[in-house]
This record gives C-alpha cells, sequence and structure tokens, in this order.
C-alpha cells in the first residue's frame, strides 16, 4: 500500500483541477457551452474545489449561452469561495454579466473591485460601447486617472463606440489618442478605424488610414473594411476598384467581400457589375453560401430582374426567414402583391415565421398597389403573431393606410403607438400632405415640435408639400425658413422643388423662376418641372419655353417634359409648336410610357395598360365600357 504525504495530495487534486480545466476549456473554445456547464458540476459533484482559472472558462461558457440564471448561479458559487477578490476572477464575472445585457449588473461588480487592471477598464469600455458614449468616454477617462495606460485593446472599444453612434469628432479624437499612445499602427486599431470613418461617411479619412496600413501586415479584414464603406454609400465603382487591387495582391476575398460588394450593386445601372461579382463569388466559392445567396435575391430583385432571383431562390436547398422575406420584398418591389402574398404563405406552409421585415415589406406593396382589405389584414396578421410590438410595423401601417387613401385608420394607429419616432411623425405628415389634408399636416407637424422631437429633411419636405397642395403660400414660406434659420438644416433640390411649385402654383411665375436663379445649387429637372407645371395651369407660354428648353438639356430623353410642352401649346392652339415638340421628340428617340391602372378584384390584382386587350376578360370588360359610355352620351 502507498501512502501520501499531504502536500502529495495537494498536488494531485491541483493536477486533478488543471485537467478538469483543460477539458471545460476546450468545450468552450468549441462552442459547447452546456457541455463545459455540465463538467463544471460533475468536477464539484466529485469534491474538487475550482481555481481561479476555472471560473473566467465558467464565465465565458454562460456568456456565449447569454442565461442570466447560469451567470447568477455562478456568481453565488465564487462569492463563497476565497478567490472571489481575484481581479482576474471578477474581471470574467463583470464580462459574463456584459456578454448577457446586463451592464448594470457589471458596472456594480466593476465599481466594487478593490484592484483593478487594464483588462478591467477594457471589459467595461467594451462592453458600454454599443449603447453608452458618455459612460465610455467617462470609464476612459477615469481609467487615465487611475494611472493606466490605454492598450490597442482599449482604443478599438472606443472607436467601435464612436462607429456605432457615428459620431466622426469621436473618431478623430480616438485616432489622435491612438497616435499618442503608439498603438495607431497595429492593424486591428487600423481596420476599427477604417470601419469607423465609413461609417460616418468620412471615405477620405478612411482611405488615408487604409493606405497608410503596411502591405505587409494587412488582412482580409483591412480590406473588407474599405470595400463595405465604399459599399454602404453605393460608391459601387471604388468598392470594385478595391477589391480588383485585393486579388491583384493575393488576398483571398471571403463571403463577407462578396456580399458587400453584392450589396453596393442593388441598383439596375450596375446590375452588369453585380453579375460580374456572383461570377466571381462562384469561382471563389463563395456563392453557395447561405448569406451570399439572400444577398443575390435581394440584389437582382432590387434591379429588377425577378427571374434570376427566383431561379436562385428555387435552386436552394435550405432557405432562412432572410431568404423568404428576401424573395416576397422583390415581388413587393415589383408590385406583384398576388405572388408576394403567394411566398408568404408557402412560408408558413414551410414552418418559417415571418418577422416584421417579412410585414414591413408586405405592408410597402399594400400601399404601392392600393390593396386596403389586404393590408387591414396584415395589421390583424400582425397583431395576432405579436409583431405589433416593433414602431417600424407601426409606421410601415401608418405608410400603408395614407396611400391607400384611409388618413383615418391611419391616425387611428398612429394615435395608439406606445412610443414614436421622428419617423413616425413625418410618416403622418406626409401621408396627410398625400391626401390633401394639409391643415391636419400643420397640425401634427405643431404637435411633434411641442413633444419635443426635432424634424428633420423629410419631415419638412413633407410639410412644405402639405403647403404646396393647400396653396400656403405665407406658411410654406414660414416653414421653409424655420428649416433653415431654426433648425440649420441646409435645404435640397426637393425642397426647392417644392416652392418653386407653390410659388408658381399661385401664380408668382416671375417670382418662382427668380427663386431658381437664385439658389445655391444648380436646379435640377424636378426643380423646372415644378416650375412648367405651374406654367400650364396659368397658361404663360413665354416662360414655359425658357423652362422647357432648360428641361430639354437636362434630361433629353425624358418624355415627360415634351408631352407637358406639347400639351401648353395645344391649350394655346399653337399647333405650330406642338409639330416642333413632336420632331424633337423622334430625333431624340423619345418615347412615351403607356398609361397603367390597378384594380383589386376579390383579393386579386389586375393591371391595364393603354388599349390593353390581353386580360382574359377582356370581351366582357370591353362590352360593359361601352354600355357605360352609351349610358352617358344619353344623360348628355
Amino acid at each position: 500500500m502507498v501512502a501520501f504525504t499531504p502536500g502529495c495530495n495537494l498536488f494531485l487534486s491541483a493536477l486533478n483541477v488543471a485537467l478538469w480545466n483543460s477539458s471545460i476549456r476546450l468545450s468552450v473554445n468549441e462552442g459547447c457551452s452546456h457541455k463545459a456547464l455540465f463538467l463544471f458540476r460533475q468536477m464539484k459533484q466529485l469534491g474538487l474545489e475550482p481555481d481561479k482559472l476555472t471560473f473566467p472558462l465558467i464565465a465565458k461558457a454562460c456568456g456565449k449561452l447569454s442565461n442570466l440564471l447560469y451567470c447568477q448561479i455562478i456568481h453565488t458559487h465564487v462569492v463563497k469561495l476565497p478567490l472571489w477578490s481575484d481581479k482576474f476572477v471578477q474581471t470574467a464575472m463583470a464580462d459574463m454579466y456584459i456578454k448577457c445585457g446586463r451592464l448594470e449588473f457589471a458596472n456594480i461588480l466593476f465599481e466594487r473591485m478593490p484592484e483593478k487592471d487594464v483588462t478591467s477598464w477594457n471589459a467595461m469600455i467594451m462592453g458600454f460601447s454599443q449603447s453608452s458614449i458618455e459612460r465610455v468616454l467617462d470609464l476612459f477617462r477615469e481609467m487615465k486617472l487611475a494611472g493606466f495606460k490605454p492598450d490597442s485593446v482599449t482604443l478599438i472599444g472606443l472607436i467601435q463606440s464612436s462607429s456605432n453612434m457615428k459620431n466622426l469628432n469621436m473618431a478623430r479624437a480616438m485616432h489622435c489618442s491612438g497616435i499618442q499612445v503608439g498603438v495607431a499602427d497595429d492593424v486591428s486599431v487600423a481596420n476599427t478605424l477604417i470601419s469607423a470613418y465609413a461609417k460616418c461617411h468620412d471615405l477620405s479619412s478612411a482611405r488615408v488610414v487604409f493606405d497608410a496600413t503596411p502591405m505587409a501586415v494587412r488582412t482580409v479584414v483591412s480590406w473588407n473594411s474599405m470595400i463595405a464603406g465604399y459599399s454602404h454609400l453605393e460608391r459601387t465603382f471604388e468598392a470594385i476598384s478595391i477589391y480588383k487591387s485585393m486579388c491583384q495582391y493575393g488576398v483571398r476575398p471571403d463571403v463577407s467581400t462578396i456580399v458587400s460588394l453584392l450589396s453596393s450593386c442593388a441598383h439596375p445601372e450596375v446590375l452588369l457589375q453585380g453579375k460580374l461579382i456572383h461570377s466571381h463569388g462562384v469561382h471563389t466559392g463563395c456563392s453557395l453560401d447561405i448569406s451570399v445567396i439572400n444577398t443575390l435575391i435581394s440584389m437582382y430583385s432590387k434591379c429588377g430582374d425577378i427571374i434570376s432571383a427566383r431561379n436562385l431562390f428555387n435552386r436552394m436547398s435550405e432557405r432562412t426567414c432572410v431568404s423568404w422575406t428576401a424573395m416576397i420584398s422583390g415581388y413587393a418591389e415589383k408590385g406583384d402583391l398576388d405572388e408576394a402574398m403567394n411566398l408568404f404563405h408557402a412560408m408558413e406552409s414551410a414552418g418559417e415565421s415571418p418577422d416584421l421585415v417579412t410585414m414591413v415589406a408586405l405592408l410597402s406593396a399594400c400601399g404601392q398597389t392600393g390593396a386596403l382589405e389586404l393590408g387591414r389584414w396584415i395589421n390583424k396578421y400582425s397583431i395576432s403573431k405579436g409583431l405589433m410590438q416593433n414602431v417600424m410595423v407601426y409606421n410601415a401601417l401608418i405608410d400603408m393606410y395614407v396611400k391607400c387613401g384611409s388618413t383615418k385608420s391611419a391616425r387611428e394607429i398612429f394615435d395608439m403607438m406606445p412610443e414614436r419616432t421622428t419617423v413616425s411623425w413625418t410618416t403622418m405628415i406626409a401621408g396627410y400632405a398625400l391626401n390633401g389634408e394639409s391643415k391636419e399636416a400643420l397640425s401634427v407637424f405643431s404637435q411633434m415640435v411641442e413633444s419635443g422631437f426635432r424634424p428633420n429633411h423629410l419631415t419638412f419636405l413633407a410639410i412644405l408639400q402639405a403647403c404646396t397642395h393647400a396653396g400656403f403660400l405665407e406658411k410654406g414660406w414660414e416653414h421653409f425658413t424655420l428649416m433653415t434659420e431654426v433648425y440649420k438644416i441646409s435645404p435640397r433640390l426637393e425642397h426647392y422643388a417644392c416652392m418653386a411649385d407653390l410659388l408658381g402654383r399661385m401664380g408668382k411665375l416671375k417670382e418662382a423662376l427668380e427663386f431658381i436663379h437664385n439658389m445655391p445649387v444648380k436646379p435640377d429637372a424636378g426643380v423646372w418641372g415644378a416650375l412648367l407645371g405651374a406654367c400650364k395651369i396659368h397658361r404663360d407660354l413665354e416662360t414655359a419655353e425658357y423652362v422647357a428648353n432648360h428641361l430639354f438639356e437636362l434630361e433629353p430623353h425624358a418624355a415627360v417634359s415634351y408631352v407637358a410642352m406639347a400639351n401648353i401649346y395645344a391649350a394655346e392652339e399653337r399647333w405650330d409648336g406642338v409639330v416642333k415638340i413632336r420632331a424633337m421628340m423622334k430625333c431624340n428617340r423619345v418615347k412615351k410610357s403607356a398609361g397603367c391602372s390597378l384594380v383589386q378584384v376579390n383579393g386579386k390584382i389586375h393591371t391595364f395598360t393603354v388599349e390593353d386587350r390581353c386580360h382574359p376578360e377582356d370581351l366582357l370588360i370591353y362590352e360593359v365600357l361601352d354600355g357605360l359610355a352609351l349610358q352617358l352620351r344619353e344623360l348628355d
């Protein structure tokens, strides 16, 4: 029989704990957090006491599970042990609560820590970087006052905070701090800076940081951050240029690269570039990733190539809610509400639950096609599925109802909202303006300001449109001045177009022309077009010809300007002018698009163009129309 001394027993116990720690660490690193907690429980049942290396691992497992109850159980275990005062264990506990989203618990633990180190401060800065820029800056100041020197992790947390809040001044300040403490050359700090500058719309600074990062230390994240920055601002060709350089330097693109590039190609004019990126994604093996396929479906849909989008969707072996929603949104944007609803029902049959993005897409389609009854059904469906808790759904419902002409229903939704955003107020104001209820629009705007909400450029555009529709010239000037002088919002071309339209509608064509000439920016077709419409109302041929010439220069192939001018000539019986306009249209190969109408019958949308004879019931339809025409003649 072998006898062990007390010292030997202690050594074996420590060895056993180390082995258990090794198994727990392996489980955590492999993403098996539940297994890690099970091993911890077995370890305790065998009478082994965890050490200061065990609890950080268990805290990490609880954080990954984001389970508050587990966190509190582990916390209770720790406070009963002498190692509770260990700064590494306490930091791990604080980080655990941060990962569970309970920043208040983490903050209490941190404040009570008798001893802190840089890792402790970093954990708190990183934790608050997603939510409170004020707390992050307070922690940073306290850290420096306590004599701790920030490291690369500190700066990454601070830069991420500026990025999340889109605070450009803070991003620049943190860049300077990084240079001062000597970590600005760290590639992870540089990558975070590139991303932050891009999100703050300062691509020139992002490019400076990117170009200053030596080629030898650039990672795929460096390239992706720059590509994502250009893509976010829809600067497709710059994004592709960076991508080409990336490939030339032998850096292999990943899924994030392809997704960013495809996202920037979601416009018809850059569909060819999107197809080329798609092809390259296939070549690099990224095209099988579900996030890439979802982005491709969205890109093709937004570019109007719904057939390619549907082919990709049909070939998917596995679909997520995002896949279904991307395809539904594609049909919704196209105005094909029938197919969007067919997919919606198929989605439910497949056991996939629609989310708020799905609902917003369907509501948008209802508003676009005027499908009020279907919109009401989606409203009820959203309530039954508990989706009405999100402000986005409320806003989408208001938008749908006003576009379908039911401002009463929209106002009922608006009044029952538990919380409102600037978008909510603006949508309600724009809805009243759209439906010609200008006094109500002005009333809601006043309530918005009184409630402490700050109107943005879209709010003022809506209120100016309301004034234009009602002919409230004085109110229009009042709100235009309020926007520029009180809220310091620089007018955009749409605002100038509204004011030109308002002046023109009120017969003040000379003042409108003077207003346009004094604009600090070059007027576009929208501004000149508004004045041309006013010339038609007031039959001012001379001004109309002057305005039309500007429009023909700006948009030589746009039919609307030629048609408007031809109608003005016809109203004045200037047939030579009509002939001239038609000759110009023929010379410039301008084609007038056929008019289109939508009618909903028994829940199905029917589309008709001018002299349309393609409908399966066209004989019956025209028979009824001819009968109505005869009755109207008899009434005359």
